[in-house]
């Protein structure tokens, strides 16, 4: 009977760093984007399909994603980091600001009419902000599987494992947006699947709170092909500052401008 590699400490050992030393020569870290200071960059990852990544972010980050590969899909969740109970809020998102498709201009809003984030720049425009992440139950359906340590893991439960990094748990997740696999809906009202659009695409966002930033990156729920479709996503982040009166963004419409009154005036009251 041969004795399996793992069965020792020394073996065990031996094969975790095997797998390190492979993962970081096949991902490697994303460099710093053009124009952006090294010295700044605060986080830098890429991110595998079907997998998932968080951090705590100060207000003033600026968070670039992109979809290396053309099949990314970032789902994402903000919670204001030092009162975690306000999180983001989908439906307030697209209803105060009159739109429901993602792109840039759009402020991710809390359910305490606070902006979250905002997004600077966007060249996919191929993104969700109705259907949310995948459940495991709808993946074991499709897939045959939705845990988390699966070969199919749902977007929820990768959100529940960075969450609980964050003394988060499940109550504690809402409905998330998603980036860079696009839904529309028809003139009946039914969702048409548009998928991506394409490879090297990405969304700048700025966070205007401290902020815990959640993201998983698997297949949208909608994503109509029989095979489990994830590809690596590259997240990078480096130190800027929240947006100020002067900023076009500010007073690119009223709501938006209360919006971020209500933001400053949080931080400031709050001494951050």
């Amino acid at each position: 009977m041969s004795t399996s590699t793992t069965a020792t400490t020394a073996g065990a050992r031996d094969h975790a760093r095997a797998q390190e030393a492979a993962a970081a020569g096949t991902w490697g870290r994303p460099a710093a984007p053009a124009g952006v200071d090294p010295s700044a960059v605060v986080w830098s990852e890429l991110v595998a399909g079907g997998g998932y990544t968080h951090r705590r972010l100060a207000a003033g980050t600026v968070v670039s994603l992109t979809d290396v590969a053309g099949d990314a899909c970032a789902h994402v969740l903000l919670h204001n980091a030092v009162e975690p109970w306000e999180r983001l809020n989908v439906a307030d998102t697209v209803k105060v600001q009159w739109q429901v498709y993602s792109g840039a201009g759009q402020l991710l809003l809390s359910d305490q009419g606070r902006v979250l984030a905002s997004v600077l720049s966007d060249t996919s425009g191929h993104h969700d902000a109705v259907f949310g992440a995948s459940t495991a139950a709808r993946n074991t359906a499709r897939y045959g599987d939705g845990a988390p340590d699966g070969p199919t893991p749902a977007g929820r439960e990768l959100f529940v494992l960075g969450a609980a990094k964050h003394g988060l748990g499940r109550r504690d997740l809402p409905p998330s947006v998603s980036f860079f696999q696009g839904v529309r809906v028809d003139d009946d009202g039914r969702p048409v699947w548009r998928g991506s659009a394409g490879a090297a695409t990405s969304l700048v966002m700025r966070t205007e709170l401290p902020v815990v930033l959640l993201v998983a990156n698997a297949p949208h729920p909608l994503d109509p092909r029989p095979a489990y479709t994830s590809t690596p996503l590259e997240v990078v982040a480096w130190r800027d500052r929240t947006t100020a009166p002067d900023d076009p963004l500010w007073s690119a419409t009223p709501e938006g401008r209360r919006a971020f009154e209500n933001t400053t005036s949080y931080r400031e009251g709050a001494g951050l």
